[in-house]
């Protein structure tokens, strides 16, 4: 357990109170100016790469010029596709059409195979979203076929660029936007303000356009991607809450909240990321991101549901899969739980029957276990397979993987990628070879501390901080999330009532040591239900969220519980 140090000087933030102040000094925030969530604050579009999209995005509007937006079969592709299709279309685009490539005939991003599927629609120009960066080959592609296309990306480019019409990512060399976490949906709401401001600066129709409309589709796709919450992307996610909670947001995202049980008007960022986000990327998952898409573009509120129920349909599917593929990765690993000193220092795994769409959901759960950078492996097609990559803190994923290629030239057919999640392909027969070069590169970037894992925790809270107000004053401090954790607490509390709920749930009701009368309710989900409910233990250690719960219309005190030690 390590307690988060406050670095920065409380008198800078003289204006919250001393419980926020503590936990924005903890997570490097200087000044009260970087809790400015308003749009007002946002870095100006100043991105290289936008004024060339904005021209040929405002051209192809002026002259009736037929588009083609080129997803990603993720959440971020899926919000990146529709921000990109609404936008477009609201400022003045007449012509305007999508493509998602299926991960299991195309796989991911621009190839050469999607290309040819996109010219037989006769697009003018090609758009990426949330992919592009590293498509030389479909770039060229589209070239030979007489097709430009901008490349709109936030992953980290290789060592060349494709020869686009024009690039926005502001990870590519020389691109002076200050903030380089943004989601793809990010990047592809700045192409819009930029265009906006040319279609403005033209006297042209769209000029006047409200694009802070689309602002709960960019808030759901950063959540969902996973991305650091710099400033920039906290205005983008809270401005995006205030739009759904406010009932402002697209029927598909209402219909995905209600077929989730999430209650709008007191949506938080962690529900977008557990609640919507994964019943979106079923979809791409097990089987085709359009149904995602067609959701969030859905305007009737009735067609909108009956989507939304398919892919929660799809999403118990998913849910299914993952279970059992968990067990067969815990089997597998099971003797390094016996001796976890044997834990290598990254964990390639790998096993015929998975499913391709699953593998990075496995991979997250196994690095969570293990603390340890995982890639899990499934079957493609021509003797190769496909893994999908999940680090630690310390390990940049994308640039590890680019050690290995290179120290390997012909190991891996593609990699991509970002710090913290990256795919994959390889020959099947290279998996053994490729897992000792993994684990060797890891190995020499990660010292023993880093492979340790560590509670991070905001202190201990006085029984008289356990409060009602305090739960609802942290929910609306936020957005939490990447890089900008929600605060996690410390304490030892007497077990005063434990049951299992659902399947695997531990609902309990806790008291603060020597303080029997103060009774708060608690939750533990997904425990170890051998060892939980345990009649003899009376007293626990937790690591905890202080949180509420509505129920029947009553807002009630609840913790939600990370850690559980009996004491």
């Amino acid at each position: 357990m390590v307690v988060r140090e406050a670095a920065q000087d409380a008198a800078a933030f003289s204006a919250v109170p001393p419980l926020l102040s503590q936990l924005y000094r903890a997570r490097n925030i200087a000044s009260e100016a970087e809790l400015e969530l308003g749009l007002a604050a946002l870095p100006a579009p100043e991105m290289k790469g936008l004024e060339q999209a904005a021209e040929l995005l405002s051209d192809a509007i002026v002259q009736g010029k037929r588009l083609l937006i080129v997803g990603d079969f993720d959440c971020d592709g899926a919000t990146s596709t529709s921000v990109a299709m609404l936008g477009l279309r609201a400022l003045g685009a007449q012509h305007v059409d999508f493509l998602v490539p299926n991960r299991f005939e195309y796989g991911y991003g621009l190839s050469t195979e999607i290309v040819a599927v996109a010219a037989e629609r006769q697009p003018d120009l090609i758009i990426t979203v949330d992919n592009g960066i590293s498509s030389i080959d479909g770039v060229a592609a589209a070239a030979n076929f007489g097709i430009p296309v901008l490349v709109t990306d936030h992953h980290l480019p290789g060592d060349t660029l494709p020869a686009a019409a024009a690039i926005v990512n502001p990870n590519q060399p020389q691109c002076p936007f200050p903030d380089k976490s943004l989601a793809g949906v990010g990047v592809m709401f700045y192409v819009l303000l930029a265009l906006r401001a040319r279609l403005r600066a033209l006297q042209l129709p769209g000029g006047a356009v409200n694009l802070a409309s689309l602002l709960d589709l960019v808030a759901l796709g950063t959540v969902a991607d996973v991305v650091p919450l710099s400033h920039a992307n906290r205005i983008l996610v809270e401005q995006g809450l205030r739009r759904i909670r406010a009932g402002q947001c697209r029927p598909g995202i209402s219909a995905l909240l209600k077929v989730a049980g999430r209650e709008p008007s007191r949506l938080v960022a962690s529900d977008l990321g557990f609640a919507v986000g994964p019943r979106l990327n079923a979809a791409g998952r097990l089987d085709d991101m359009t149904v995602g898409i067609r959701c969030l573009l859905e305007d009737n509120p009735a067609t909108a549901l009956a989507m939304a129920a398919e892919l929660d349909d799809l999403n118990r599917e998913r849910r299914a899969i993952e279970q059992s593929m968990k067990d067969d990765a815990m089997r597998a690993l099971s003797h390094l739980h016996i001796d976890r000193s044997r834990v290598p220092a990254a964990l390639c795994l790998f096993e015929a029957s998975w499913h391709q769409g699953v593998v990075g959901i496995l991979a997250s759960r196994i690095k969570d276990q293990f603390h340890r950078p995982v890639i899990a492996f499934a079957e493609a097609d021509n003797d190769e397979i496909k893994g999908s990559a999940r680090s630690i803190p310390g390990l940049h994923m994308r640039d590890t993987l680019d050690i290995v290629a290179k120290r390997h030239p012909k190991m891996l057919s593609k990699f991509g990628g970002h710090a913290m999640a990256a795919g994959l392909s390889l020959a099947k027969a290279d998996f053994d070879a490729f897992t000792e070069a993994f684990v060797s590169a890891v190995s020499e970037q990660l010292s023993e501390d880093q492979l340790e894992a560590v509670v991070l925790s905001d202190g201990e809270l006085d029984a008289e901080a356990l409060s009602l107000d305090n739960a609802e004053l942290l929910r609306n401090a936020g957005p939490w999330g990447q890089a900008f954790p929600e605060p996690l607490f410390h304490g030892r509390f007497r077990l005063q009532q434990q049951r299992i709920v659902g399947e695997r749930h531990l609902k309990m009701v806790l008291s603060p040591i020597g303080q029997d009368s103060h009774l708060i309710d608690a939750i533990a989900f997904n425990v170890d239900v051998a060892q939980w409910p345990a009649p003899a233990v009376t007293e626990v250690e937790l690591v905890y969220k202080l949180d509420t719960n509505l129920w029947r219309e009553r807002l009630s005190l609840q913790l939600l519980v990370d850690h559980i030690r009996p004491l």
